[in-house]
């Protein structure tokens, strides 16, 4: 049975989970806009994330049968960024077992359909904050501001 479920958070705007059998197949994070529809039990764990709470959402199944062994090891590590804590795209790739392979991390990065599961907003570039899709530099900034990081 999929789930989709569209939930609001007071200050970031309405974001979306797509639950699949239990699994988490697809979460987009709050923007302005939209309204809120449906419920799952991990709405209330976003909106104490957007709040201050700390959350890993590590015990969170995710719909990784897409992935090849590459993606699978980078969002494995990705995952593994503790909260407030932040790791370089190269070190990602270090520790994914692919030295030097920072643009293919970045790669995962963008087309990462679990936001805040799989938290690309703890990924910096050596040289500054880096990109942050469609929703831009200043809200990765505010996550990561949430999450007590200064940069």
């Amino acid at each position: 049975m999929v789930e989709q479920v569209r939930y609001l958070v007071d200050g970031w705007g309405v974001g979306e989970l797509v639950v699949d059998d239990g699994m988490l197949a697809w979460h987009e994070l709050p923007s302005p806009g939209g309204t809120a529809a449906g419920t799952h039990p991990l709405v209330d764990r976003l909106r104490a994330y957007f709040q201050g709470k700390k959350d890993t959402f590590g015990d969170v199944e995710l719909e990784l049968a897409w992935c090849t062994a590459f993606q699978r090891a980078a969002v494995d590590v990705l995952r593994s960024i503790p909260y407030g804590e932040t790791a370089t795209y190269g070190e990602v790739a270090a520790l994914a077992g692919h030295p030097n392979a920072q643009r293919a991390v970045g790669s995962v990065c963008a087309g990462n359909r679990f936001a805040l599961f799989v938290p690309c907003h703890r990924v910096v570039a050596a040289d500054g904050l880096g990109s942050y899709g469609s929703l831009g530099l200043g809200y990765k900034r505010r996550l990561l501001e949430l999450e007590g990081v200064v940069l």
